[in-house]
């Protein structure tokens, strides 16, 4: 454990007095205290630590993530106060490309917008991407848990010190090198209520040293199961229900002819009215006349006609097939060493693996949305209407199974540095890091021209088009009408050869190399003045290689892209520099330039500190600073499709369909997105166990590289050339959007922690409160105009889900034997600006839960237990429903969790 000895002791550190991260100050004499734990996030000067950082810190130590029975890093995340909108509860709605991952979002600036370290050192971004095409860096593949000594969180802009990503803070983890001896644990959990979703997870870690030689390794697994919607049903039919069904609906020419002659001739009479009514009947669909309701579909009709005949959808309720908890198996491996030379010189290397494996369900089959190629022929043996139709649904929906998506994440790392003293005043630090991701993305879908083959009988895996019959030998129909439910049923082996798996393999690597030389550069009367330079080199790659099928755009729905490959080289200059203008004030200057070349070109980033010690109880702390975040190299030239639930405010109708991203035709002109930050704090000690630390923080981040956001596509829009529908006015199949710099986010707000230790007999009793409340949220969005984002859900734009205040507080008691711990968890509600049906879905309540744990020291009781604990807790224990919305899923993914009560169990031994 490193040592330092600070002056005027009283100050208190800028963030490590919050509810979850507090380090131990042991007072020495009037003029000195000694900190256990060194802060190294934030700075590249030696001995600084958070007791004197005029940044805002957080320090999150091993036993806090144990204090809050956190299994993973997304448990920590989901109590963050200062975190909006991340996406650690995956849906296979508006995120479903990051299951298996998990990320920070700090200030609700983007899951790119937070820089994650490893030892201070980059960590390659994984090769997942959300559905707006943004890559991140998976916090699920860095470590085992039980390797993290602590984490540290810098709350303000940090890229005059770090670079690009570093615009919301950024999120340190620091692992226990010196760890001595061996350490098991294993922690079970399952839910109460409906649903078995369990998880179980077991790590372990030995640590070994001998003279000057450091060793330690560490290993986890996890296996969690899935909870799916056929368990715990969030939505209604209505939220998850999609006009493409099967039983399905058929675009009829004839019918629609009369009734567009209908329509002409009621405009001819000067019926205005019917004459709109009847010509929005000629645009839609006719309900499978063979079935619908009698089998499992929703008939959504809008009329019956004289002959019967149905206008309308036959809709498909989706919801039962999908998963709110996907299911996982990960594992976890980490190894570092350590030597110390002769002269004070140190070499440390480092490896970490880690392997992820999840999967969740979707519908039986996604929506056939290539409608030419959907055309029933007259003489189709099942075709009732006498005529060439087109239908209008999906091969496999009623009645069907599941279909998975498979995950799988592959990240190997391997790290060293050498660091020491130069002479008596100077030091160095070089260290060259290599990581990389694999990235697989499975996910089945209908095959376009197969399906054209098998309406017109010349479908199955062994008919020869060319020379085959239809309908007769090794050629078969497909039907598509509902008859295939009773009389004329498809044969399974049809459907299967219908159906193909389009595989996305992405791959992500990056190389690092850092040089630091730190010293001091002369002396003020209040001390020396401390000077840091350095030069950091980085090569970037990203690629993408899908399937021969997804390469040629084969795909009903999921549609396909040409496979990419990208490298760019980054250089970076560096300095930070920290003067005492006198005993109680520090001031503390950095800069930083980053060079891209090409068409990024490069950023000057500066960050300006200021501490001040005006009592012996009382810091006051400010800094401004600029921020940047490059283009990924996806948004530059990639080109991807999403799923996503669109409102149509032509028809006031919900469809399920695709979003897709222009063709980049050579890579998109961006810009590295700018962030300018002010944070104002003070940490107060006004009595004895009392500690009160506040910060006020503000940024505005500009350039935002966005993808469009496709609702604000549609509604500003609705029948332009980027919404693709069936037919003129029809139902949206397809909308295009294109990755832009034309927004911008302005936030404020104040972070308040108060927490107070009570002695009492042989414990302590602690009351704790740890919260954030926004004054402002301000989305500049390119569609949809000027949005006061704060406590909104924000569907319609570009921002994060962002309540307006989040808070922790409770009560913890503790002492050598026993840990017991009351917590209250409270989310504000949300204004839902999802509009459907013409109308917006109202508010999203807010959310209070609350946990308790106790953890029990066996060897306070047990001489021969000693170094072995039991933990058990449960989470929601009143088993509050999560907030309802009307929407795919039936929950806000990005805000809540979908899981409610669990309860847990844990036994750690160590040696």
């Amino acid at each position: 454990m490193l040592l330092t000895r600070f002056r005027n002791a009283t100050a208190l550190a800028a963030g490590c007095l919050s509810m979850l991260a507090t380090s131990q100050v042991v007072a020495q004499d009037d003029e000195s205290y000694e900190i256990e734990e060194v802060v190294v996030t934030g700075t590249y000067l030696k001995g600084k630590s958070q007791f004197n950082s005029p940044s805002p810190i957080a320090v999150i130590g091993a036993d806090n993530l144990n204090n809050i029975g956190a299994s993973t890093v997304a448990d920590l995340v989901q109590t963050l106060t200062i975190n909006a909108g991340s996406q650690n509860n995956p849906d296979a709605f508006t995120q479903n490309n990051t299951t298996g991952t998990s990320n920070f979002n700090l200030r609700g600036l983007g899951v790119a917008s937070t820089l994650v370290l490893l030892n201070g050192r980059r960590q390659v971004n994984t090769g997942a991407l959300t559905n707006d095409g943004v890559t991140f860096v998976d916090t699920s593949s860095l470590v085992p848990q039980i390797a993290v000594q602590r984490i540290e969180i810098v709350k303000d802009g940090a890229a005059a010190i770090y670079g690009t990503d570093a615009v919301a803070g950024v999120v340190n983890f620091i692992t226990d090198d010196n760890f001595e001896g061996l350490s098991l644990s294993a922690r079970g959990a399952t839910l109460t209520g409906e649903g078995s979703q369990s998880d179980l997870q077991v790590e372990g870690k030995f640590g070994w040293s001998s003279g000057n030689t450091n060793f330690m390794i560490a290993a986890s697994y996890l296996d969690r199961t899935e909870l799916t919607t056929a368990e715990r049903r969030l939505s209604r039919p209505e939220d998850d229900s999609s006009a493409l069904g099967n039983p399905g609906s058929f675009f009829v020419p004839s019918v629609a002819a009369g009734l567009a002659q209908q329509s002409a001739a009621a405009a001819a009479a000067g019926n205005a009215t019917l004459a709109a009514q009847l010509a929005a009947l000629a645009r839609a669909p006719i309900i499978d006349p063979t079935g619908c309701g009698e089998v499992g579909g929703i008939p959504a009709a809008a009329t019956t006609l004289p002959n019967g005949l149905q206008p309308g959808t036959c809709r498909f309720d989706f919801g039962d097939f999908f998963t709110l908890v996907p299911e996982e198996e990960r594992i976890q491996l980490y190894g570092v060493v350590k030597h110390e030379f002769e002269g004070g010189h140190t070499f440390r290397a480092e490896v970490a693996y880690a392997d992820n494996e999840a999967s969740r369900g979707n519908s039986p089959s996604f929506p056939f949305l290539q409608l030419g190629a959907a055309q029933v022929p007259a003489d189709h043996p099942n075709n009732v209407f006498g005529e060439q139709v087109t239908f209008f649904g999906r091969v496999s929906g009623v009645g069907g199974d599941v279909s998975p998506s498979s995950f799988t994440s592959e990240t190997y790392r391997v790290s060293g540095a050498i660091d020491g003293p130069i002479n008596d005043n100077w030091s160095y630090n070089l260290a060259a890091t290599y990581a990389k991701n694999d990235h697989t993305n499975n996910t089945e879908d209908t095959v376009t021209d197969r399906v054209r083959l098998a309406l017109q009988g010349l479908g199955g895996p062994n008919c020869d088009a060319a020379t085959g019959t239809p309908g007769e030998g090794n050629c078969q129909y497909f039907n598509p009408f509902a008859t295939s439910f009773t009389t004329s049923p498809n044969d399974p082996a049809l459907l299967d050869h219908l159906i193909a798996t389009q595989t996305i393999e992405s791959n992500s690597e990056l190389w690092t190399i850092d040089a630091v030389l730190s010293g001091t550069v002369g002396s003020l009367p209040a001390g020396d003045i401390g000077l840091a330079v350095g030069f950091q080199y980085r090569d970037e790659t990203f690629g993408r290689d899908l399937d021969p099928l997804a390469n040629a755009d084969a795909f009903a729905f999921v549609i396909g892209a040409p496979d990419f490959e990208d490298s760019r080289s980054i250089y970076a200059f560096f300095a930070e520099a920290l003067a005492p203008i006198t005993d109680k004030i520090d001031l503390s200057v950095a800069a930083r330039f980053e060079d891209y070349g090409g068409n990024i070109g490069s950023t000057f980033d500066p960050k300006v500190s200021l501490l001040a010690r005006p009592t012996d109880s009382l810091t006051l702390r400010g800094s401004y600073s600029t921020s940047f975040r490059a283009p990924s190299q996806f948004q530059i030239q990639g080109q991807a499709t999403s799923l996503n639930q669109i409102s149509d405010p032509l028809t006031g109708g919900t469809f399920f369909a695709a979003v897709r991203g222009t063709d980049p035709q050579g890579g998109r002109a961006l810009d590295p997105e700018q962030s300018k930050a002010w944070n104002f704090g003070l940490s107060w000690q006004p009595i004895d166990g009392l500690s009160v630390d506040i910060d006020y923080f503000n940024y505005d981040f500009s350039d935002v590289i966005i993808q469009e956001n496709f609702q604000s596509v549609v509604n500003a829009d609705p029948t332009g050339d980027r919404v693709v529908r069936a037919f003129d006015g029809g139902p949206i199949l397809m909308v295009f959007v294109d990755y832009v710099n034309a927004s911008s986010v302005k936030t404020d707000g104040l972070d308040v922690s108060v927490k107070y230790d009570i002695e009492v007999g042989d414990g302590v009793i602690q009351p704790f409160f740890d919260g954030t409340y926004l004054f402002s949220y301000d989305i500049t969005d390119p569609q949809a105009g000027n949005i006061d984002g704060v406590g909104n859900r924000n569907f319609s734009n570009f921002g994060s889900p962002t309540p307006k205040t989040r808070f922790n507080t409770g009560i913890a008691f503790t002492n050598d034997t026993h840990d017991a711990r009351f917590y209250v968890r409270h989310i504000s509600g949300l204004d839902d600006d999802q509009v459907i049906g013409g109308v917006e879905n109202g508010d999203i309540p807010s959310y209070t839960t609350v946990d308790v744990q106790y953890s029990l020291n066996l060897g306070g009781i047990f001489e021969n237990l000693d170094g072995t604990s039991l933990q058990i807790g449960a989470r929601n224990v009143f088993d509050k429903d999560v907030p309802r919305v009307a929407t795919n899923g039936g929950f806000e993914s990005r805000t809540h969790d979908p899981r409610q009560r669990s309860v847990y169990a844990k036994i750690s031994t160590t040696f």
